[in-house]
């Protein structure tokens, strides 16, 4: 069943003005219309629009994402590029999360330390702490 631009926002999260400019710049294929000339998405545009979600979500450049698109679409048997592409960008969210793992575990020894100097300013209403 056919969704329209509203219902397609409202479940995917994006703003109208970005499903269209997703369809604008390459991202998705042209959007099938209904009579009346409104967009009317496929289930199938759907589940692009949920993956390039993902991909925009996790950091990909619009670049990347165009170019990801634009092998899907003008040559569909190059997988391994697109997969090329996408082992890429896996090893740069692997890294973005390897950096936000080193820094939660320094917020986590602060937040440690904190208790630590709460629990001395307990025991010892005289304790100053300036750290």
């Amino acid at each position: 069943m056919d969704t329209d631009i509203r219902q397609v926002a409202a479940r995917t999260g994006l703003s109208v003005h970005t499903l269209r400019y997703y369809e604008r710049n390459g991202l998705l294929e042209p959007v099938n219309r209904g009579s009346n000339g409104h967009r009317r998405y496929s289930a199938a545009d759907i589940a692009r629009i949920e993956f390039l979600t993902r991909l925009r979500a996790t950091g990909m450049p619009i670049r990347q994402m165009q170019q990801f698109a634009t092998l899907l679409r003008e040559n569909p048997e190059a997988i391994s590029d697109r997969r090329a592409i996408l082992e890429a960008h896996e090893l740069e969210v692997q890294k973005r999360i390897a950096e936000l793992q080193q820094n939660l575990k320094v917020i986590q020894w602060k937040i440690q330390h904190y208790q630590e100097i709460e629990a001395q300013q307990t025991s010892s209403p005289n304790y100053s702490a300036k750290s």
